[in-house]
C-alpha cells in the first residue's frame, strides 16, 4: 500500500500533466484579470464543454495522435463554428466592457490571457469527472514508488556559498 506522501506525490505528477495542457502563463494586468473573470462568470457549462471539445478536436489535428481520434471534418466544422459563435458573444455583448478596457489598456494579449483562463477553468472540470480522474491515476501503477519515496526521504542537498 502506498504512502500519503508517495500518493500525495502521484496525484501532484498527475496534475502537472493538466498543467502542461494549459497555455503558457502571460503577464495578467488588472484589466485582463476582470476580463478573465467575466467570461468565466458567462460562460455555462455547455459553453466550457463545447470548449473543451474544440481543444480536443483542435490537438487531435497533430500528426503525433491524429490516428488516436476520429472526428469527421463534419464535427469539427460543427465546433468551430459553435466556438466562434462563443467566443464572439463572450467579448462583445456579454463582456463588452471588460473587452474593450482590457485591449484599451493592455492590449490584444488580453484576450489571450482571458481565453487563458476560461480554458484553464473549462479543462479542470473535465478532469474533475470521475472517469477521467480515474484514467489519470492509473499511470500510477507504472511508477516505481521506491524511487519516489527515496526523492522524499533523500537529504536536502547543501547549498553552496556565494563565491
Amino acid at each position: 500500500m502506498r504512502s500519503n506522501r508517495c500518493t500525495s506525490l502521484v496525484l501532484g505528477t498527475s496534475l502537472l500533466f493538466v498543467l502542461c495542457l494549459g497555455v503558457a502563463p502571460c503577464a495578467a494586468g488588472p484589466y485582463t484579470d476582470a476580463l478573465s473573470m467575466c467570461l468565466v462568470k458567462h460562460t455555462s457549462e455547455a459553453d466550457k464543454t463545447t470548449l473543451v471539445k474544440w481543444i480536443f478536436a483542435t490537438i487531435a489535428l497533430h500528426p503525433e495522435v491524429e490516428s488516436m481520434a476520429a472526428i469527421s471534418y463534419e464535427q469539427r466544422d460543427a465546433l468551430n463554428e459553435q466556438c466562434a459563435s462563443m467566443v464572439q458573444r463572450l467579448l462583445t455583448e456579454s463582456c463588452r466592457t471588460e473587452t474593450t478596457e482590457a485591449i484599451k489598456y493592455e492590449g490584444n494579449a488580453a484576450i489571450e490571457g482571458g481565453f487563458n483562463i476560461l480554458g484553464q477553468v473549462a479543462t479542470r472540470e473535465l478532469f474533475t469527472n470521475p472517469a477521467v480522474a480515474q484514467g489519470m491515476a492509473e499511470f500510477g501503477a507504472y511508477l516505481d514508488e521506491d524511487a519516489f519515496e527515496s526523492l522524499l526521504e533523500a537529504p536536502p542537498a547543501e547549498e553552496t556559498p556565494d563565491q
